[in-house]
């Protein structure tokens, strides 16, 4: 019986790892705190704020951190005060983290190396933060937010696209201003907020988001908002498609 024969083929070459005689280099990154060498560690832990460096390049190439601050309603006067970039930076960094909590960002206090990038001089505390806030004024701050989002998703609506709106029940526990007991068939008599956001399909490129009651869960109390998104861009900007749904969270 003739044995057949079969070609081994060897594996195609695959990503050239730096080894202990051949370090990997260190490549430049510019950020609004300036410049910076970044260096690939493959014996280091790795973190999720270990990225930062990379996104605050994005910012400063992009100038969106310089227009953020700019256009942001707070003010300072004083040699005491804490300044807006310390401010606004803390609570960037909090939210970068995942903290959904002003007394979260005590976890980012002791952090000396992230606030640089973004041009900071020190972590601000969560009180600072918090009266802050209170400062802004809520219809200011709101058309300033919008704006600065609307500002980066617009140069990519020119084109065909579709528009989902999206309605989110999210009960609450706790007291929670806004908190109303509404529609949810799996938390009955659970106060709740009704998220109304907008997203670019297929993109996750959330538009906006207005919070309402939980009482206020049809779509019909999105549209104000809805239509001050649309009135804000042009004609041509506008989607070709528009499809909604209901979500409930647990």
């Amino acid at each position: 019986m003739p044995l057949t024969s079969r070609v081994i083929c060897t594996p195609p070459a695959g990503e050239t790892f730096f080894g202990p005689s051949q370090p990997p280099p260190a490549w430049p990154v510019d950020t609004p705190g300036g410049r910076y060498y970044a260096e690939l560690d493959l014996d280091a832990p790795v973190t999720r704020e270990g990225q930062l460096i990379f996104f605050a390049q994005f910012l400063h190439t992009g100038g969106r951190w310089a227009r953020l601050l700019e256009g942001c309603p707070l003010r300072y006067h004083g040699n005491r005060a804490s300044g807006v970039t310390n401010v606004v930076g803390t609570a960037a960094l909090s939210i970068l983290c995942g903290h959904w909590r002003y007394a979260h960002i005590n976890a980012v206090r002791g952090d000396t190396l992230n606030p640089p990038l973004l041009g900071m001089t020190h972590v601000v505390s969560e009180d600072v933060v918090r009266r802050a806030m209170k400062r802004i004024d809520e219809r200011t701050g709101l058309e300033w937010l919008a704006e600065e989002l609307r500002a980066c998703v617009e140069p990519v609506l020119s084109q065909p696209w579709i528009l989902d709106i999206d309605v989110t029940v999210k009960p609450l526990y706790g007291h929670q201003q806004g908190a109303q007991i509404g529609y949810h068939p799996q938390k009955p008599g659970r106060p709740s907020h009704a998220y109304h956001s907008s997203f670019m399909a297929n993109t996750r490129l959330c538009l906006g988001v207005e919070v309402q009651g939980g009482k206020e869960h049809a779509a019909r109390h999105g549209l104000p908002g809805l239509w001050s998104l649309l009135d804000a861009l042009p004609r041509t900007h506008w989607p070709a498609f528009v499809r909604g749904a209901l979500r409930l969270r647990k």
